[in-house]
């Protein structure tokens, strides 16, 4: 039984004030083609949970949310997003920040369908300070240790992007890391997954650990060659850190954005796709 889709129908199927989770790390294997789907579409007022990179600033700059929550918003060898960073300065998305740990935990409650999960994670931070909505409970054993309450991050919609998958939405990676894209997974109603290559089932070959996602939480699947560009997908391909640096160049003034936009996000994934393949063209000259 296929679960094949196309990222306009992976789109389409969102709703205004959903709460997506984005899988990937910072700008390393992000869900970019199924992003670019959301920014031409009309869907609007998403909470957005994400280690952040590209796709939060991509959707900040098309207006797409309304709050995120995240451990970060970095685009790795660039510090900080600068969508991101501009949409904060001008109070245009509201911001929950966790320790990284604690949004690991968040996701783990909503895998497991818990009300939330006791960390040390948070304790003796700023975290507290700047989330008052967040509780503390205390273990019920001799111990009695307090513990922060880390809410479930759960999600409507969960999108990420993997090396390979099968027809039936099995997912696997191949680089170095697993990132949380099988908590996003799991504490998700829905998970949509991209690949770089799709193949038929029974295709996957490698390690059984590298089978990330099952298929049993897997609603769609996308075919989506080069659909994690810019950010990092190896072994596939590295990050494409010169045309990185030109998208966080095009940030900084309206009308280099503009003339960015233009070029590369009006039209679907093939024409952008083409474009930055004329662009490194025209960078080679």
């Amino acid at each position: 039984m296929t679960k094949t889709m196309t990222a306009e129908e992976v789109a389409g199927s969102l709703e205004n004030g959903m709460t997506v989770g984005i899988g990937g790390w910072g700008s390393r294997r992000k869900p970019m083609a199924l992003v670019r789907a959301i920014c031409r579409s009309p869907v609007e007022d998403l909470t957005i949970v994400s280690c952040g990179g590209a796709d939060v600033g991509l959707l900040c700059a098309a207006g797409k949310v309304r709050r995120l929550i995240a451990p970060f918003v970095t685009l790795d060898s660039i510090p900080l997003e600068p969508h991101f960073r501009a949409a904060r300065q001008r109070g245009a998305v509201e911001f929950t920040e966790y320790d990284e740990g604690m949004f690991m935990f968040g996701l783990l409650a909503a895998a497991h369908r818990l009300p939330f999960l006791p960390t040390r994670a948070g304790l003796g931070s700023d975290v507290m300070r700047i989330n008052p909505g967040l509780r503390t409970v205390r273990s019920p054993y001799e111990d009695g240790e307090e513990l922060v309450a880390v809410p479930a991050l759960a999600l409507d919609v969960a999108l990420v992007h993997l090396d390979r998958a099968d027809t039936r939405g099995n997912g696997q990676y191949l680089g170095p890391d697993p990132y949380l894209d099988d908590l996003f997974a799991k504490a998700a109603a829905r998970c949509y997954l991209s690949c770089e290559r799709l193949v038929d089932p029974g295709g996957l070959a490698g390690p059984p650990q590298t089978l990330l996602v099952s298929r049993m939480h897997v609603t769609g699947v996308v075919e989506t060659p080069g659909g994690g560009h810019f950010t990092d997908c190896g072994p596939d391909h590295a990050r494409d850190e010169a045309f990185q640096r030109h998208y966080a160049g095009a940030a900084a003034g309206r009308e280099t954005w503009a003339a960015f936009t233009d070029r590369f996000l009006t039209g679907d994934e093939a024409a952008y796709q083409e474009q930055v393949r004329r662009w490194h063209e025209e960078e080679r000259r």
